[in-house]
C-alpha cells in the first residue's frame, strides 16, 4: 500500500503494518500481562474482582470485564490521593504529576514516548530537523510534556512556547525558524494572524493539534497557508489513542491500546459501524486502566487504510455519550435506557426524546421493535426510567446511528 501521491509510508515501527493475525495474537500476550500489572493496583484490583488474568486473551474476554468510568476515578482518587490505587508503579518512580480540571492527577514519565503521541507526530512529517513550536500548556496540565515527549521520541528540536503572549510566540518562531506548531486547533491562527500584523513570514508547514474541534474551514484557512494540518485525538488519562495519517480516511486507532465501542450506558459492544461510545484499554503497565470510558461517541470505519497502517480506523470524535438529561424534575441517564432495552428480548434499540409541549416537559420513548402495542412497554418504561412517557414503536433499523440514546430537543435560549 503506498500513501496518497504515491509516497511509500515510511512506518514508525514494525507494529503499526502487522497482519490482523499478528495483532491478534499480540493482544493474546499483552493482555494477561497488563492485566497481571493492575491486578498489584489496589484501586483497580477491587474494580476488576477476581478475574484470572490468564483467561483474557481477547476482545472478546476483555468486553465481559466490567467498565471504568471517570467518575469511577474522580471517587477513588478523592478517597486515595492522588491516583486512587489505580497506578500499578510506584508514586516515587514516576517523573511527573499532573492536575487537570475536576481535579484530577495524572502521572507522567520521561521514557521514549510514554504518552504514544511520538506516532502521531512520525505519521504527520514532523521528525529530525524540524523545530516544533510546542504551544500546549506546561502549567499543571500534562499536554505540554505529552508533546515534548513525542517530539525527543522523533528526534525534533522542541521550542517550549506554552500559552499566550502572542507577540513572543511570533518573534520566536522567526528567529527559531520553527517548521512545526503543537496546540489547540484555533491558537495557531491567531499567531498566524499576528504574524502577518507584525509584516513576519514564519517557516511553519506542518501542525499537529488536538484539545478541540478542527473544522474544515479552520484546516482549509491553514492549507491556503501552506500548512498541513493533522489531529489526533488523546486524553490527559489515557496518551494517544488514534490520530489522523495522509489518507486522511477516520483515525488509526494507537498501538499502544484497545480500543472498544459500546452502546452508551452499558460495556456492550456495538456492530461495526453502529455509533457508540468510546471505551480503551491502556496497555501501559505503569498506568494500566482497563476498559476505561472517555465519555466521547464514535464509530469503527471498516477495511484498512490506504495509508499502509493496518490497525483499526474510528471516525473521529462525533459528540458525547454522557447524555444525562434531566425531565420533568428528574434525571434520565443513558444506563436506564440500557436497562429498558434490556428487559425485553424483542427491543432492538430504544431512545428518550425530551421535548415540550406548552410549558411541561413530554417524554417520548421510541422502541425500534417488530411488535405493534405499545401498551406491552409502559410499564417497563415506567419502572426503569421512574417516568411516565409516550411510546412510539418504530421499525429495527429505523433510529438515526449517532450514537444518542437521550435527546433533548427543547430550547433554552
Amino acid at each position: 500500500m503506498t500513501q496518497p501521491e504515491g509516497k511509500p509510508m515510511t512506518a514508525f515501527d514494525d507494529l503499526e503494518t502487522r497482519s490482523e493475525a499478528q495483532r491478534t495474537d499480540a493482544i493474546a500476550r499483552a493482555l494477561p500481562k497488563v492485566l497481571t500489572a493492575a491486578k498489584t493496583a489496589p484501586g483497580l484490583a477491587a474494580h476488576l474482582g477476581d478475574i484470572a488474568p490468564e483467561t483474557v486473551i481477547d476482545r472478546a474476554a476483555l468486553a465481559a470485564l466490567p467498565v471504568l468510568r471517570k467518575s469511577d476515578l474522580v471517587s477513588a482518587q478523592a478517597a486515595k490521593p492522588p491516583f486512587g490505587g489505580l497506578n500499578a508503579t510506584a508514586l516515587a518512580d514516576f517523573e511527573h504529576v499532573f492536575q487537570s480540571p475536576g481535579p484530577i492527577y495524572e502521572p507522567g514519565r520521561v521514557a521514549r514516548d510514554w504518552w504514544r503521541l511520538g506516532r502521531f507526530l512520525h505519521a504527520s512529517g514532523i521528525g529530525r530537523g524540524d523545530i516544533l513550536q510546542n504551544c500546549f500548556s506546561y502549567h499543571l496540565v500534562p499536554a505540554g510534556m505529552m508533546f515534548e515527549n513525542a517530539a525527543r521520541a522523533v528526534g525534533a528540536t522542541v521550542l517550549p512556547a506554552g500559552t499566550g503572549q502572542t507577540e513572543l510566540q511570533v518573534t520566536a518562531a522567526r528567529d527559531i525558524g520553527c517548521t512545526a506548531y503543537a496546540g489547540t486547533p484555533d491558537f495557531l491562527k491567531i499567531i498566524l494572524e499576528k504574524a502577518d500584523e507584525m509584516e513576519i513570514a514564519l517557516s511553519i508547514t506542518k501542525a499537529v493539534v488536538g484539545g478541540g474541534a478542527l473544522f474544515p474551514s479552520l484546516r482549509d484557512f491553514y492549507a491556503s497557508r501552506g500548512i498541513t494540518c493533522r489531529q489526533c485525538y488523546a486524553t490527559a488519562d489515557l496518551g494517544n489513542i488514534a490520530y489522523e495519517t495522509d489518507a486522511m480516511e477516520g483515525m488509526i486507532v494507537d498501538e499502544g491500546v484497545i480500543v472498544e465501542i459500546v452502546r452508551p450506558g452499558t460495556g456492550d459492544p456495538v456492530p461495526e459501524g453502529e455509533v457508540g461510545e468510546i471505551v480503551v484499554t491502556n496497555l501501559n503497565p505503569d498506568y494500566p486502566l482497563i476498559r476505561f470510558a472517555t465519555g466521547d461517541l464514535s464509530a469503527v470505519l471498516p477495511g484498512e487504510s490506504p495509508c499502509g497502517r493496518t490497525n483499526m480506523r474510528i471516525k473521529g470524535w462525533m459528540g458525547r455519550a454522557d447524555q444525562t438529561t434531566k425531565i420533568k424534575g428528574m434525571f434520565v441517564r443513558p444506563e436506564q435506557v440500557a436497562a429498558l432495552v434490556s428487559r425485553h428480548d424483542e427491543i432492538h434499540r430504544a431512545r428518550v426524546v425530551a421535548s415540550r409541549a406548552g410549558e411541561k416537559d413530554v417524554m417520548t420513548v421510541r422502541i425500534e421493535t417488530r411488535a405493534t402495542n405499545p401498551a406491552l412497554y409502559e410499564d417497563t418504561v415506567l419502572s426503569t426510567l421512574k417516568l411516565r412517557g409516550q411510546v412510539e414503536l418504530v421499525p429495527p433499523g429505523s433510529l438515526p446511528n449517532d450514537g444518542l440514546v437521550i435527546e433533548d430537543l427543547r430550547r433554552y435560549d
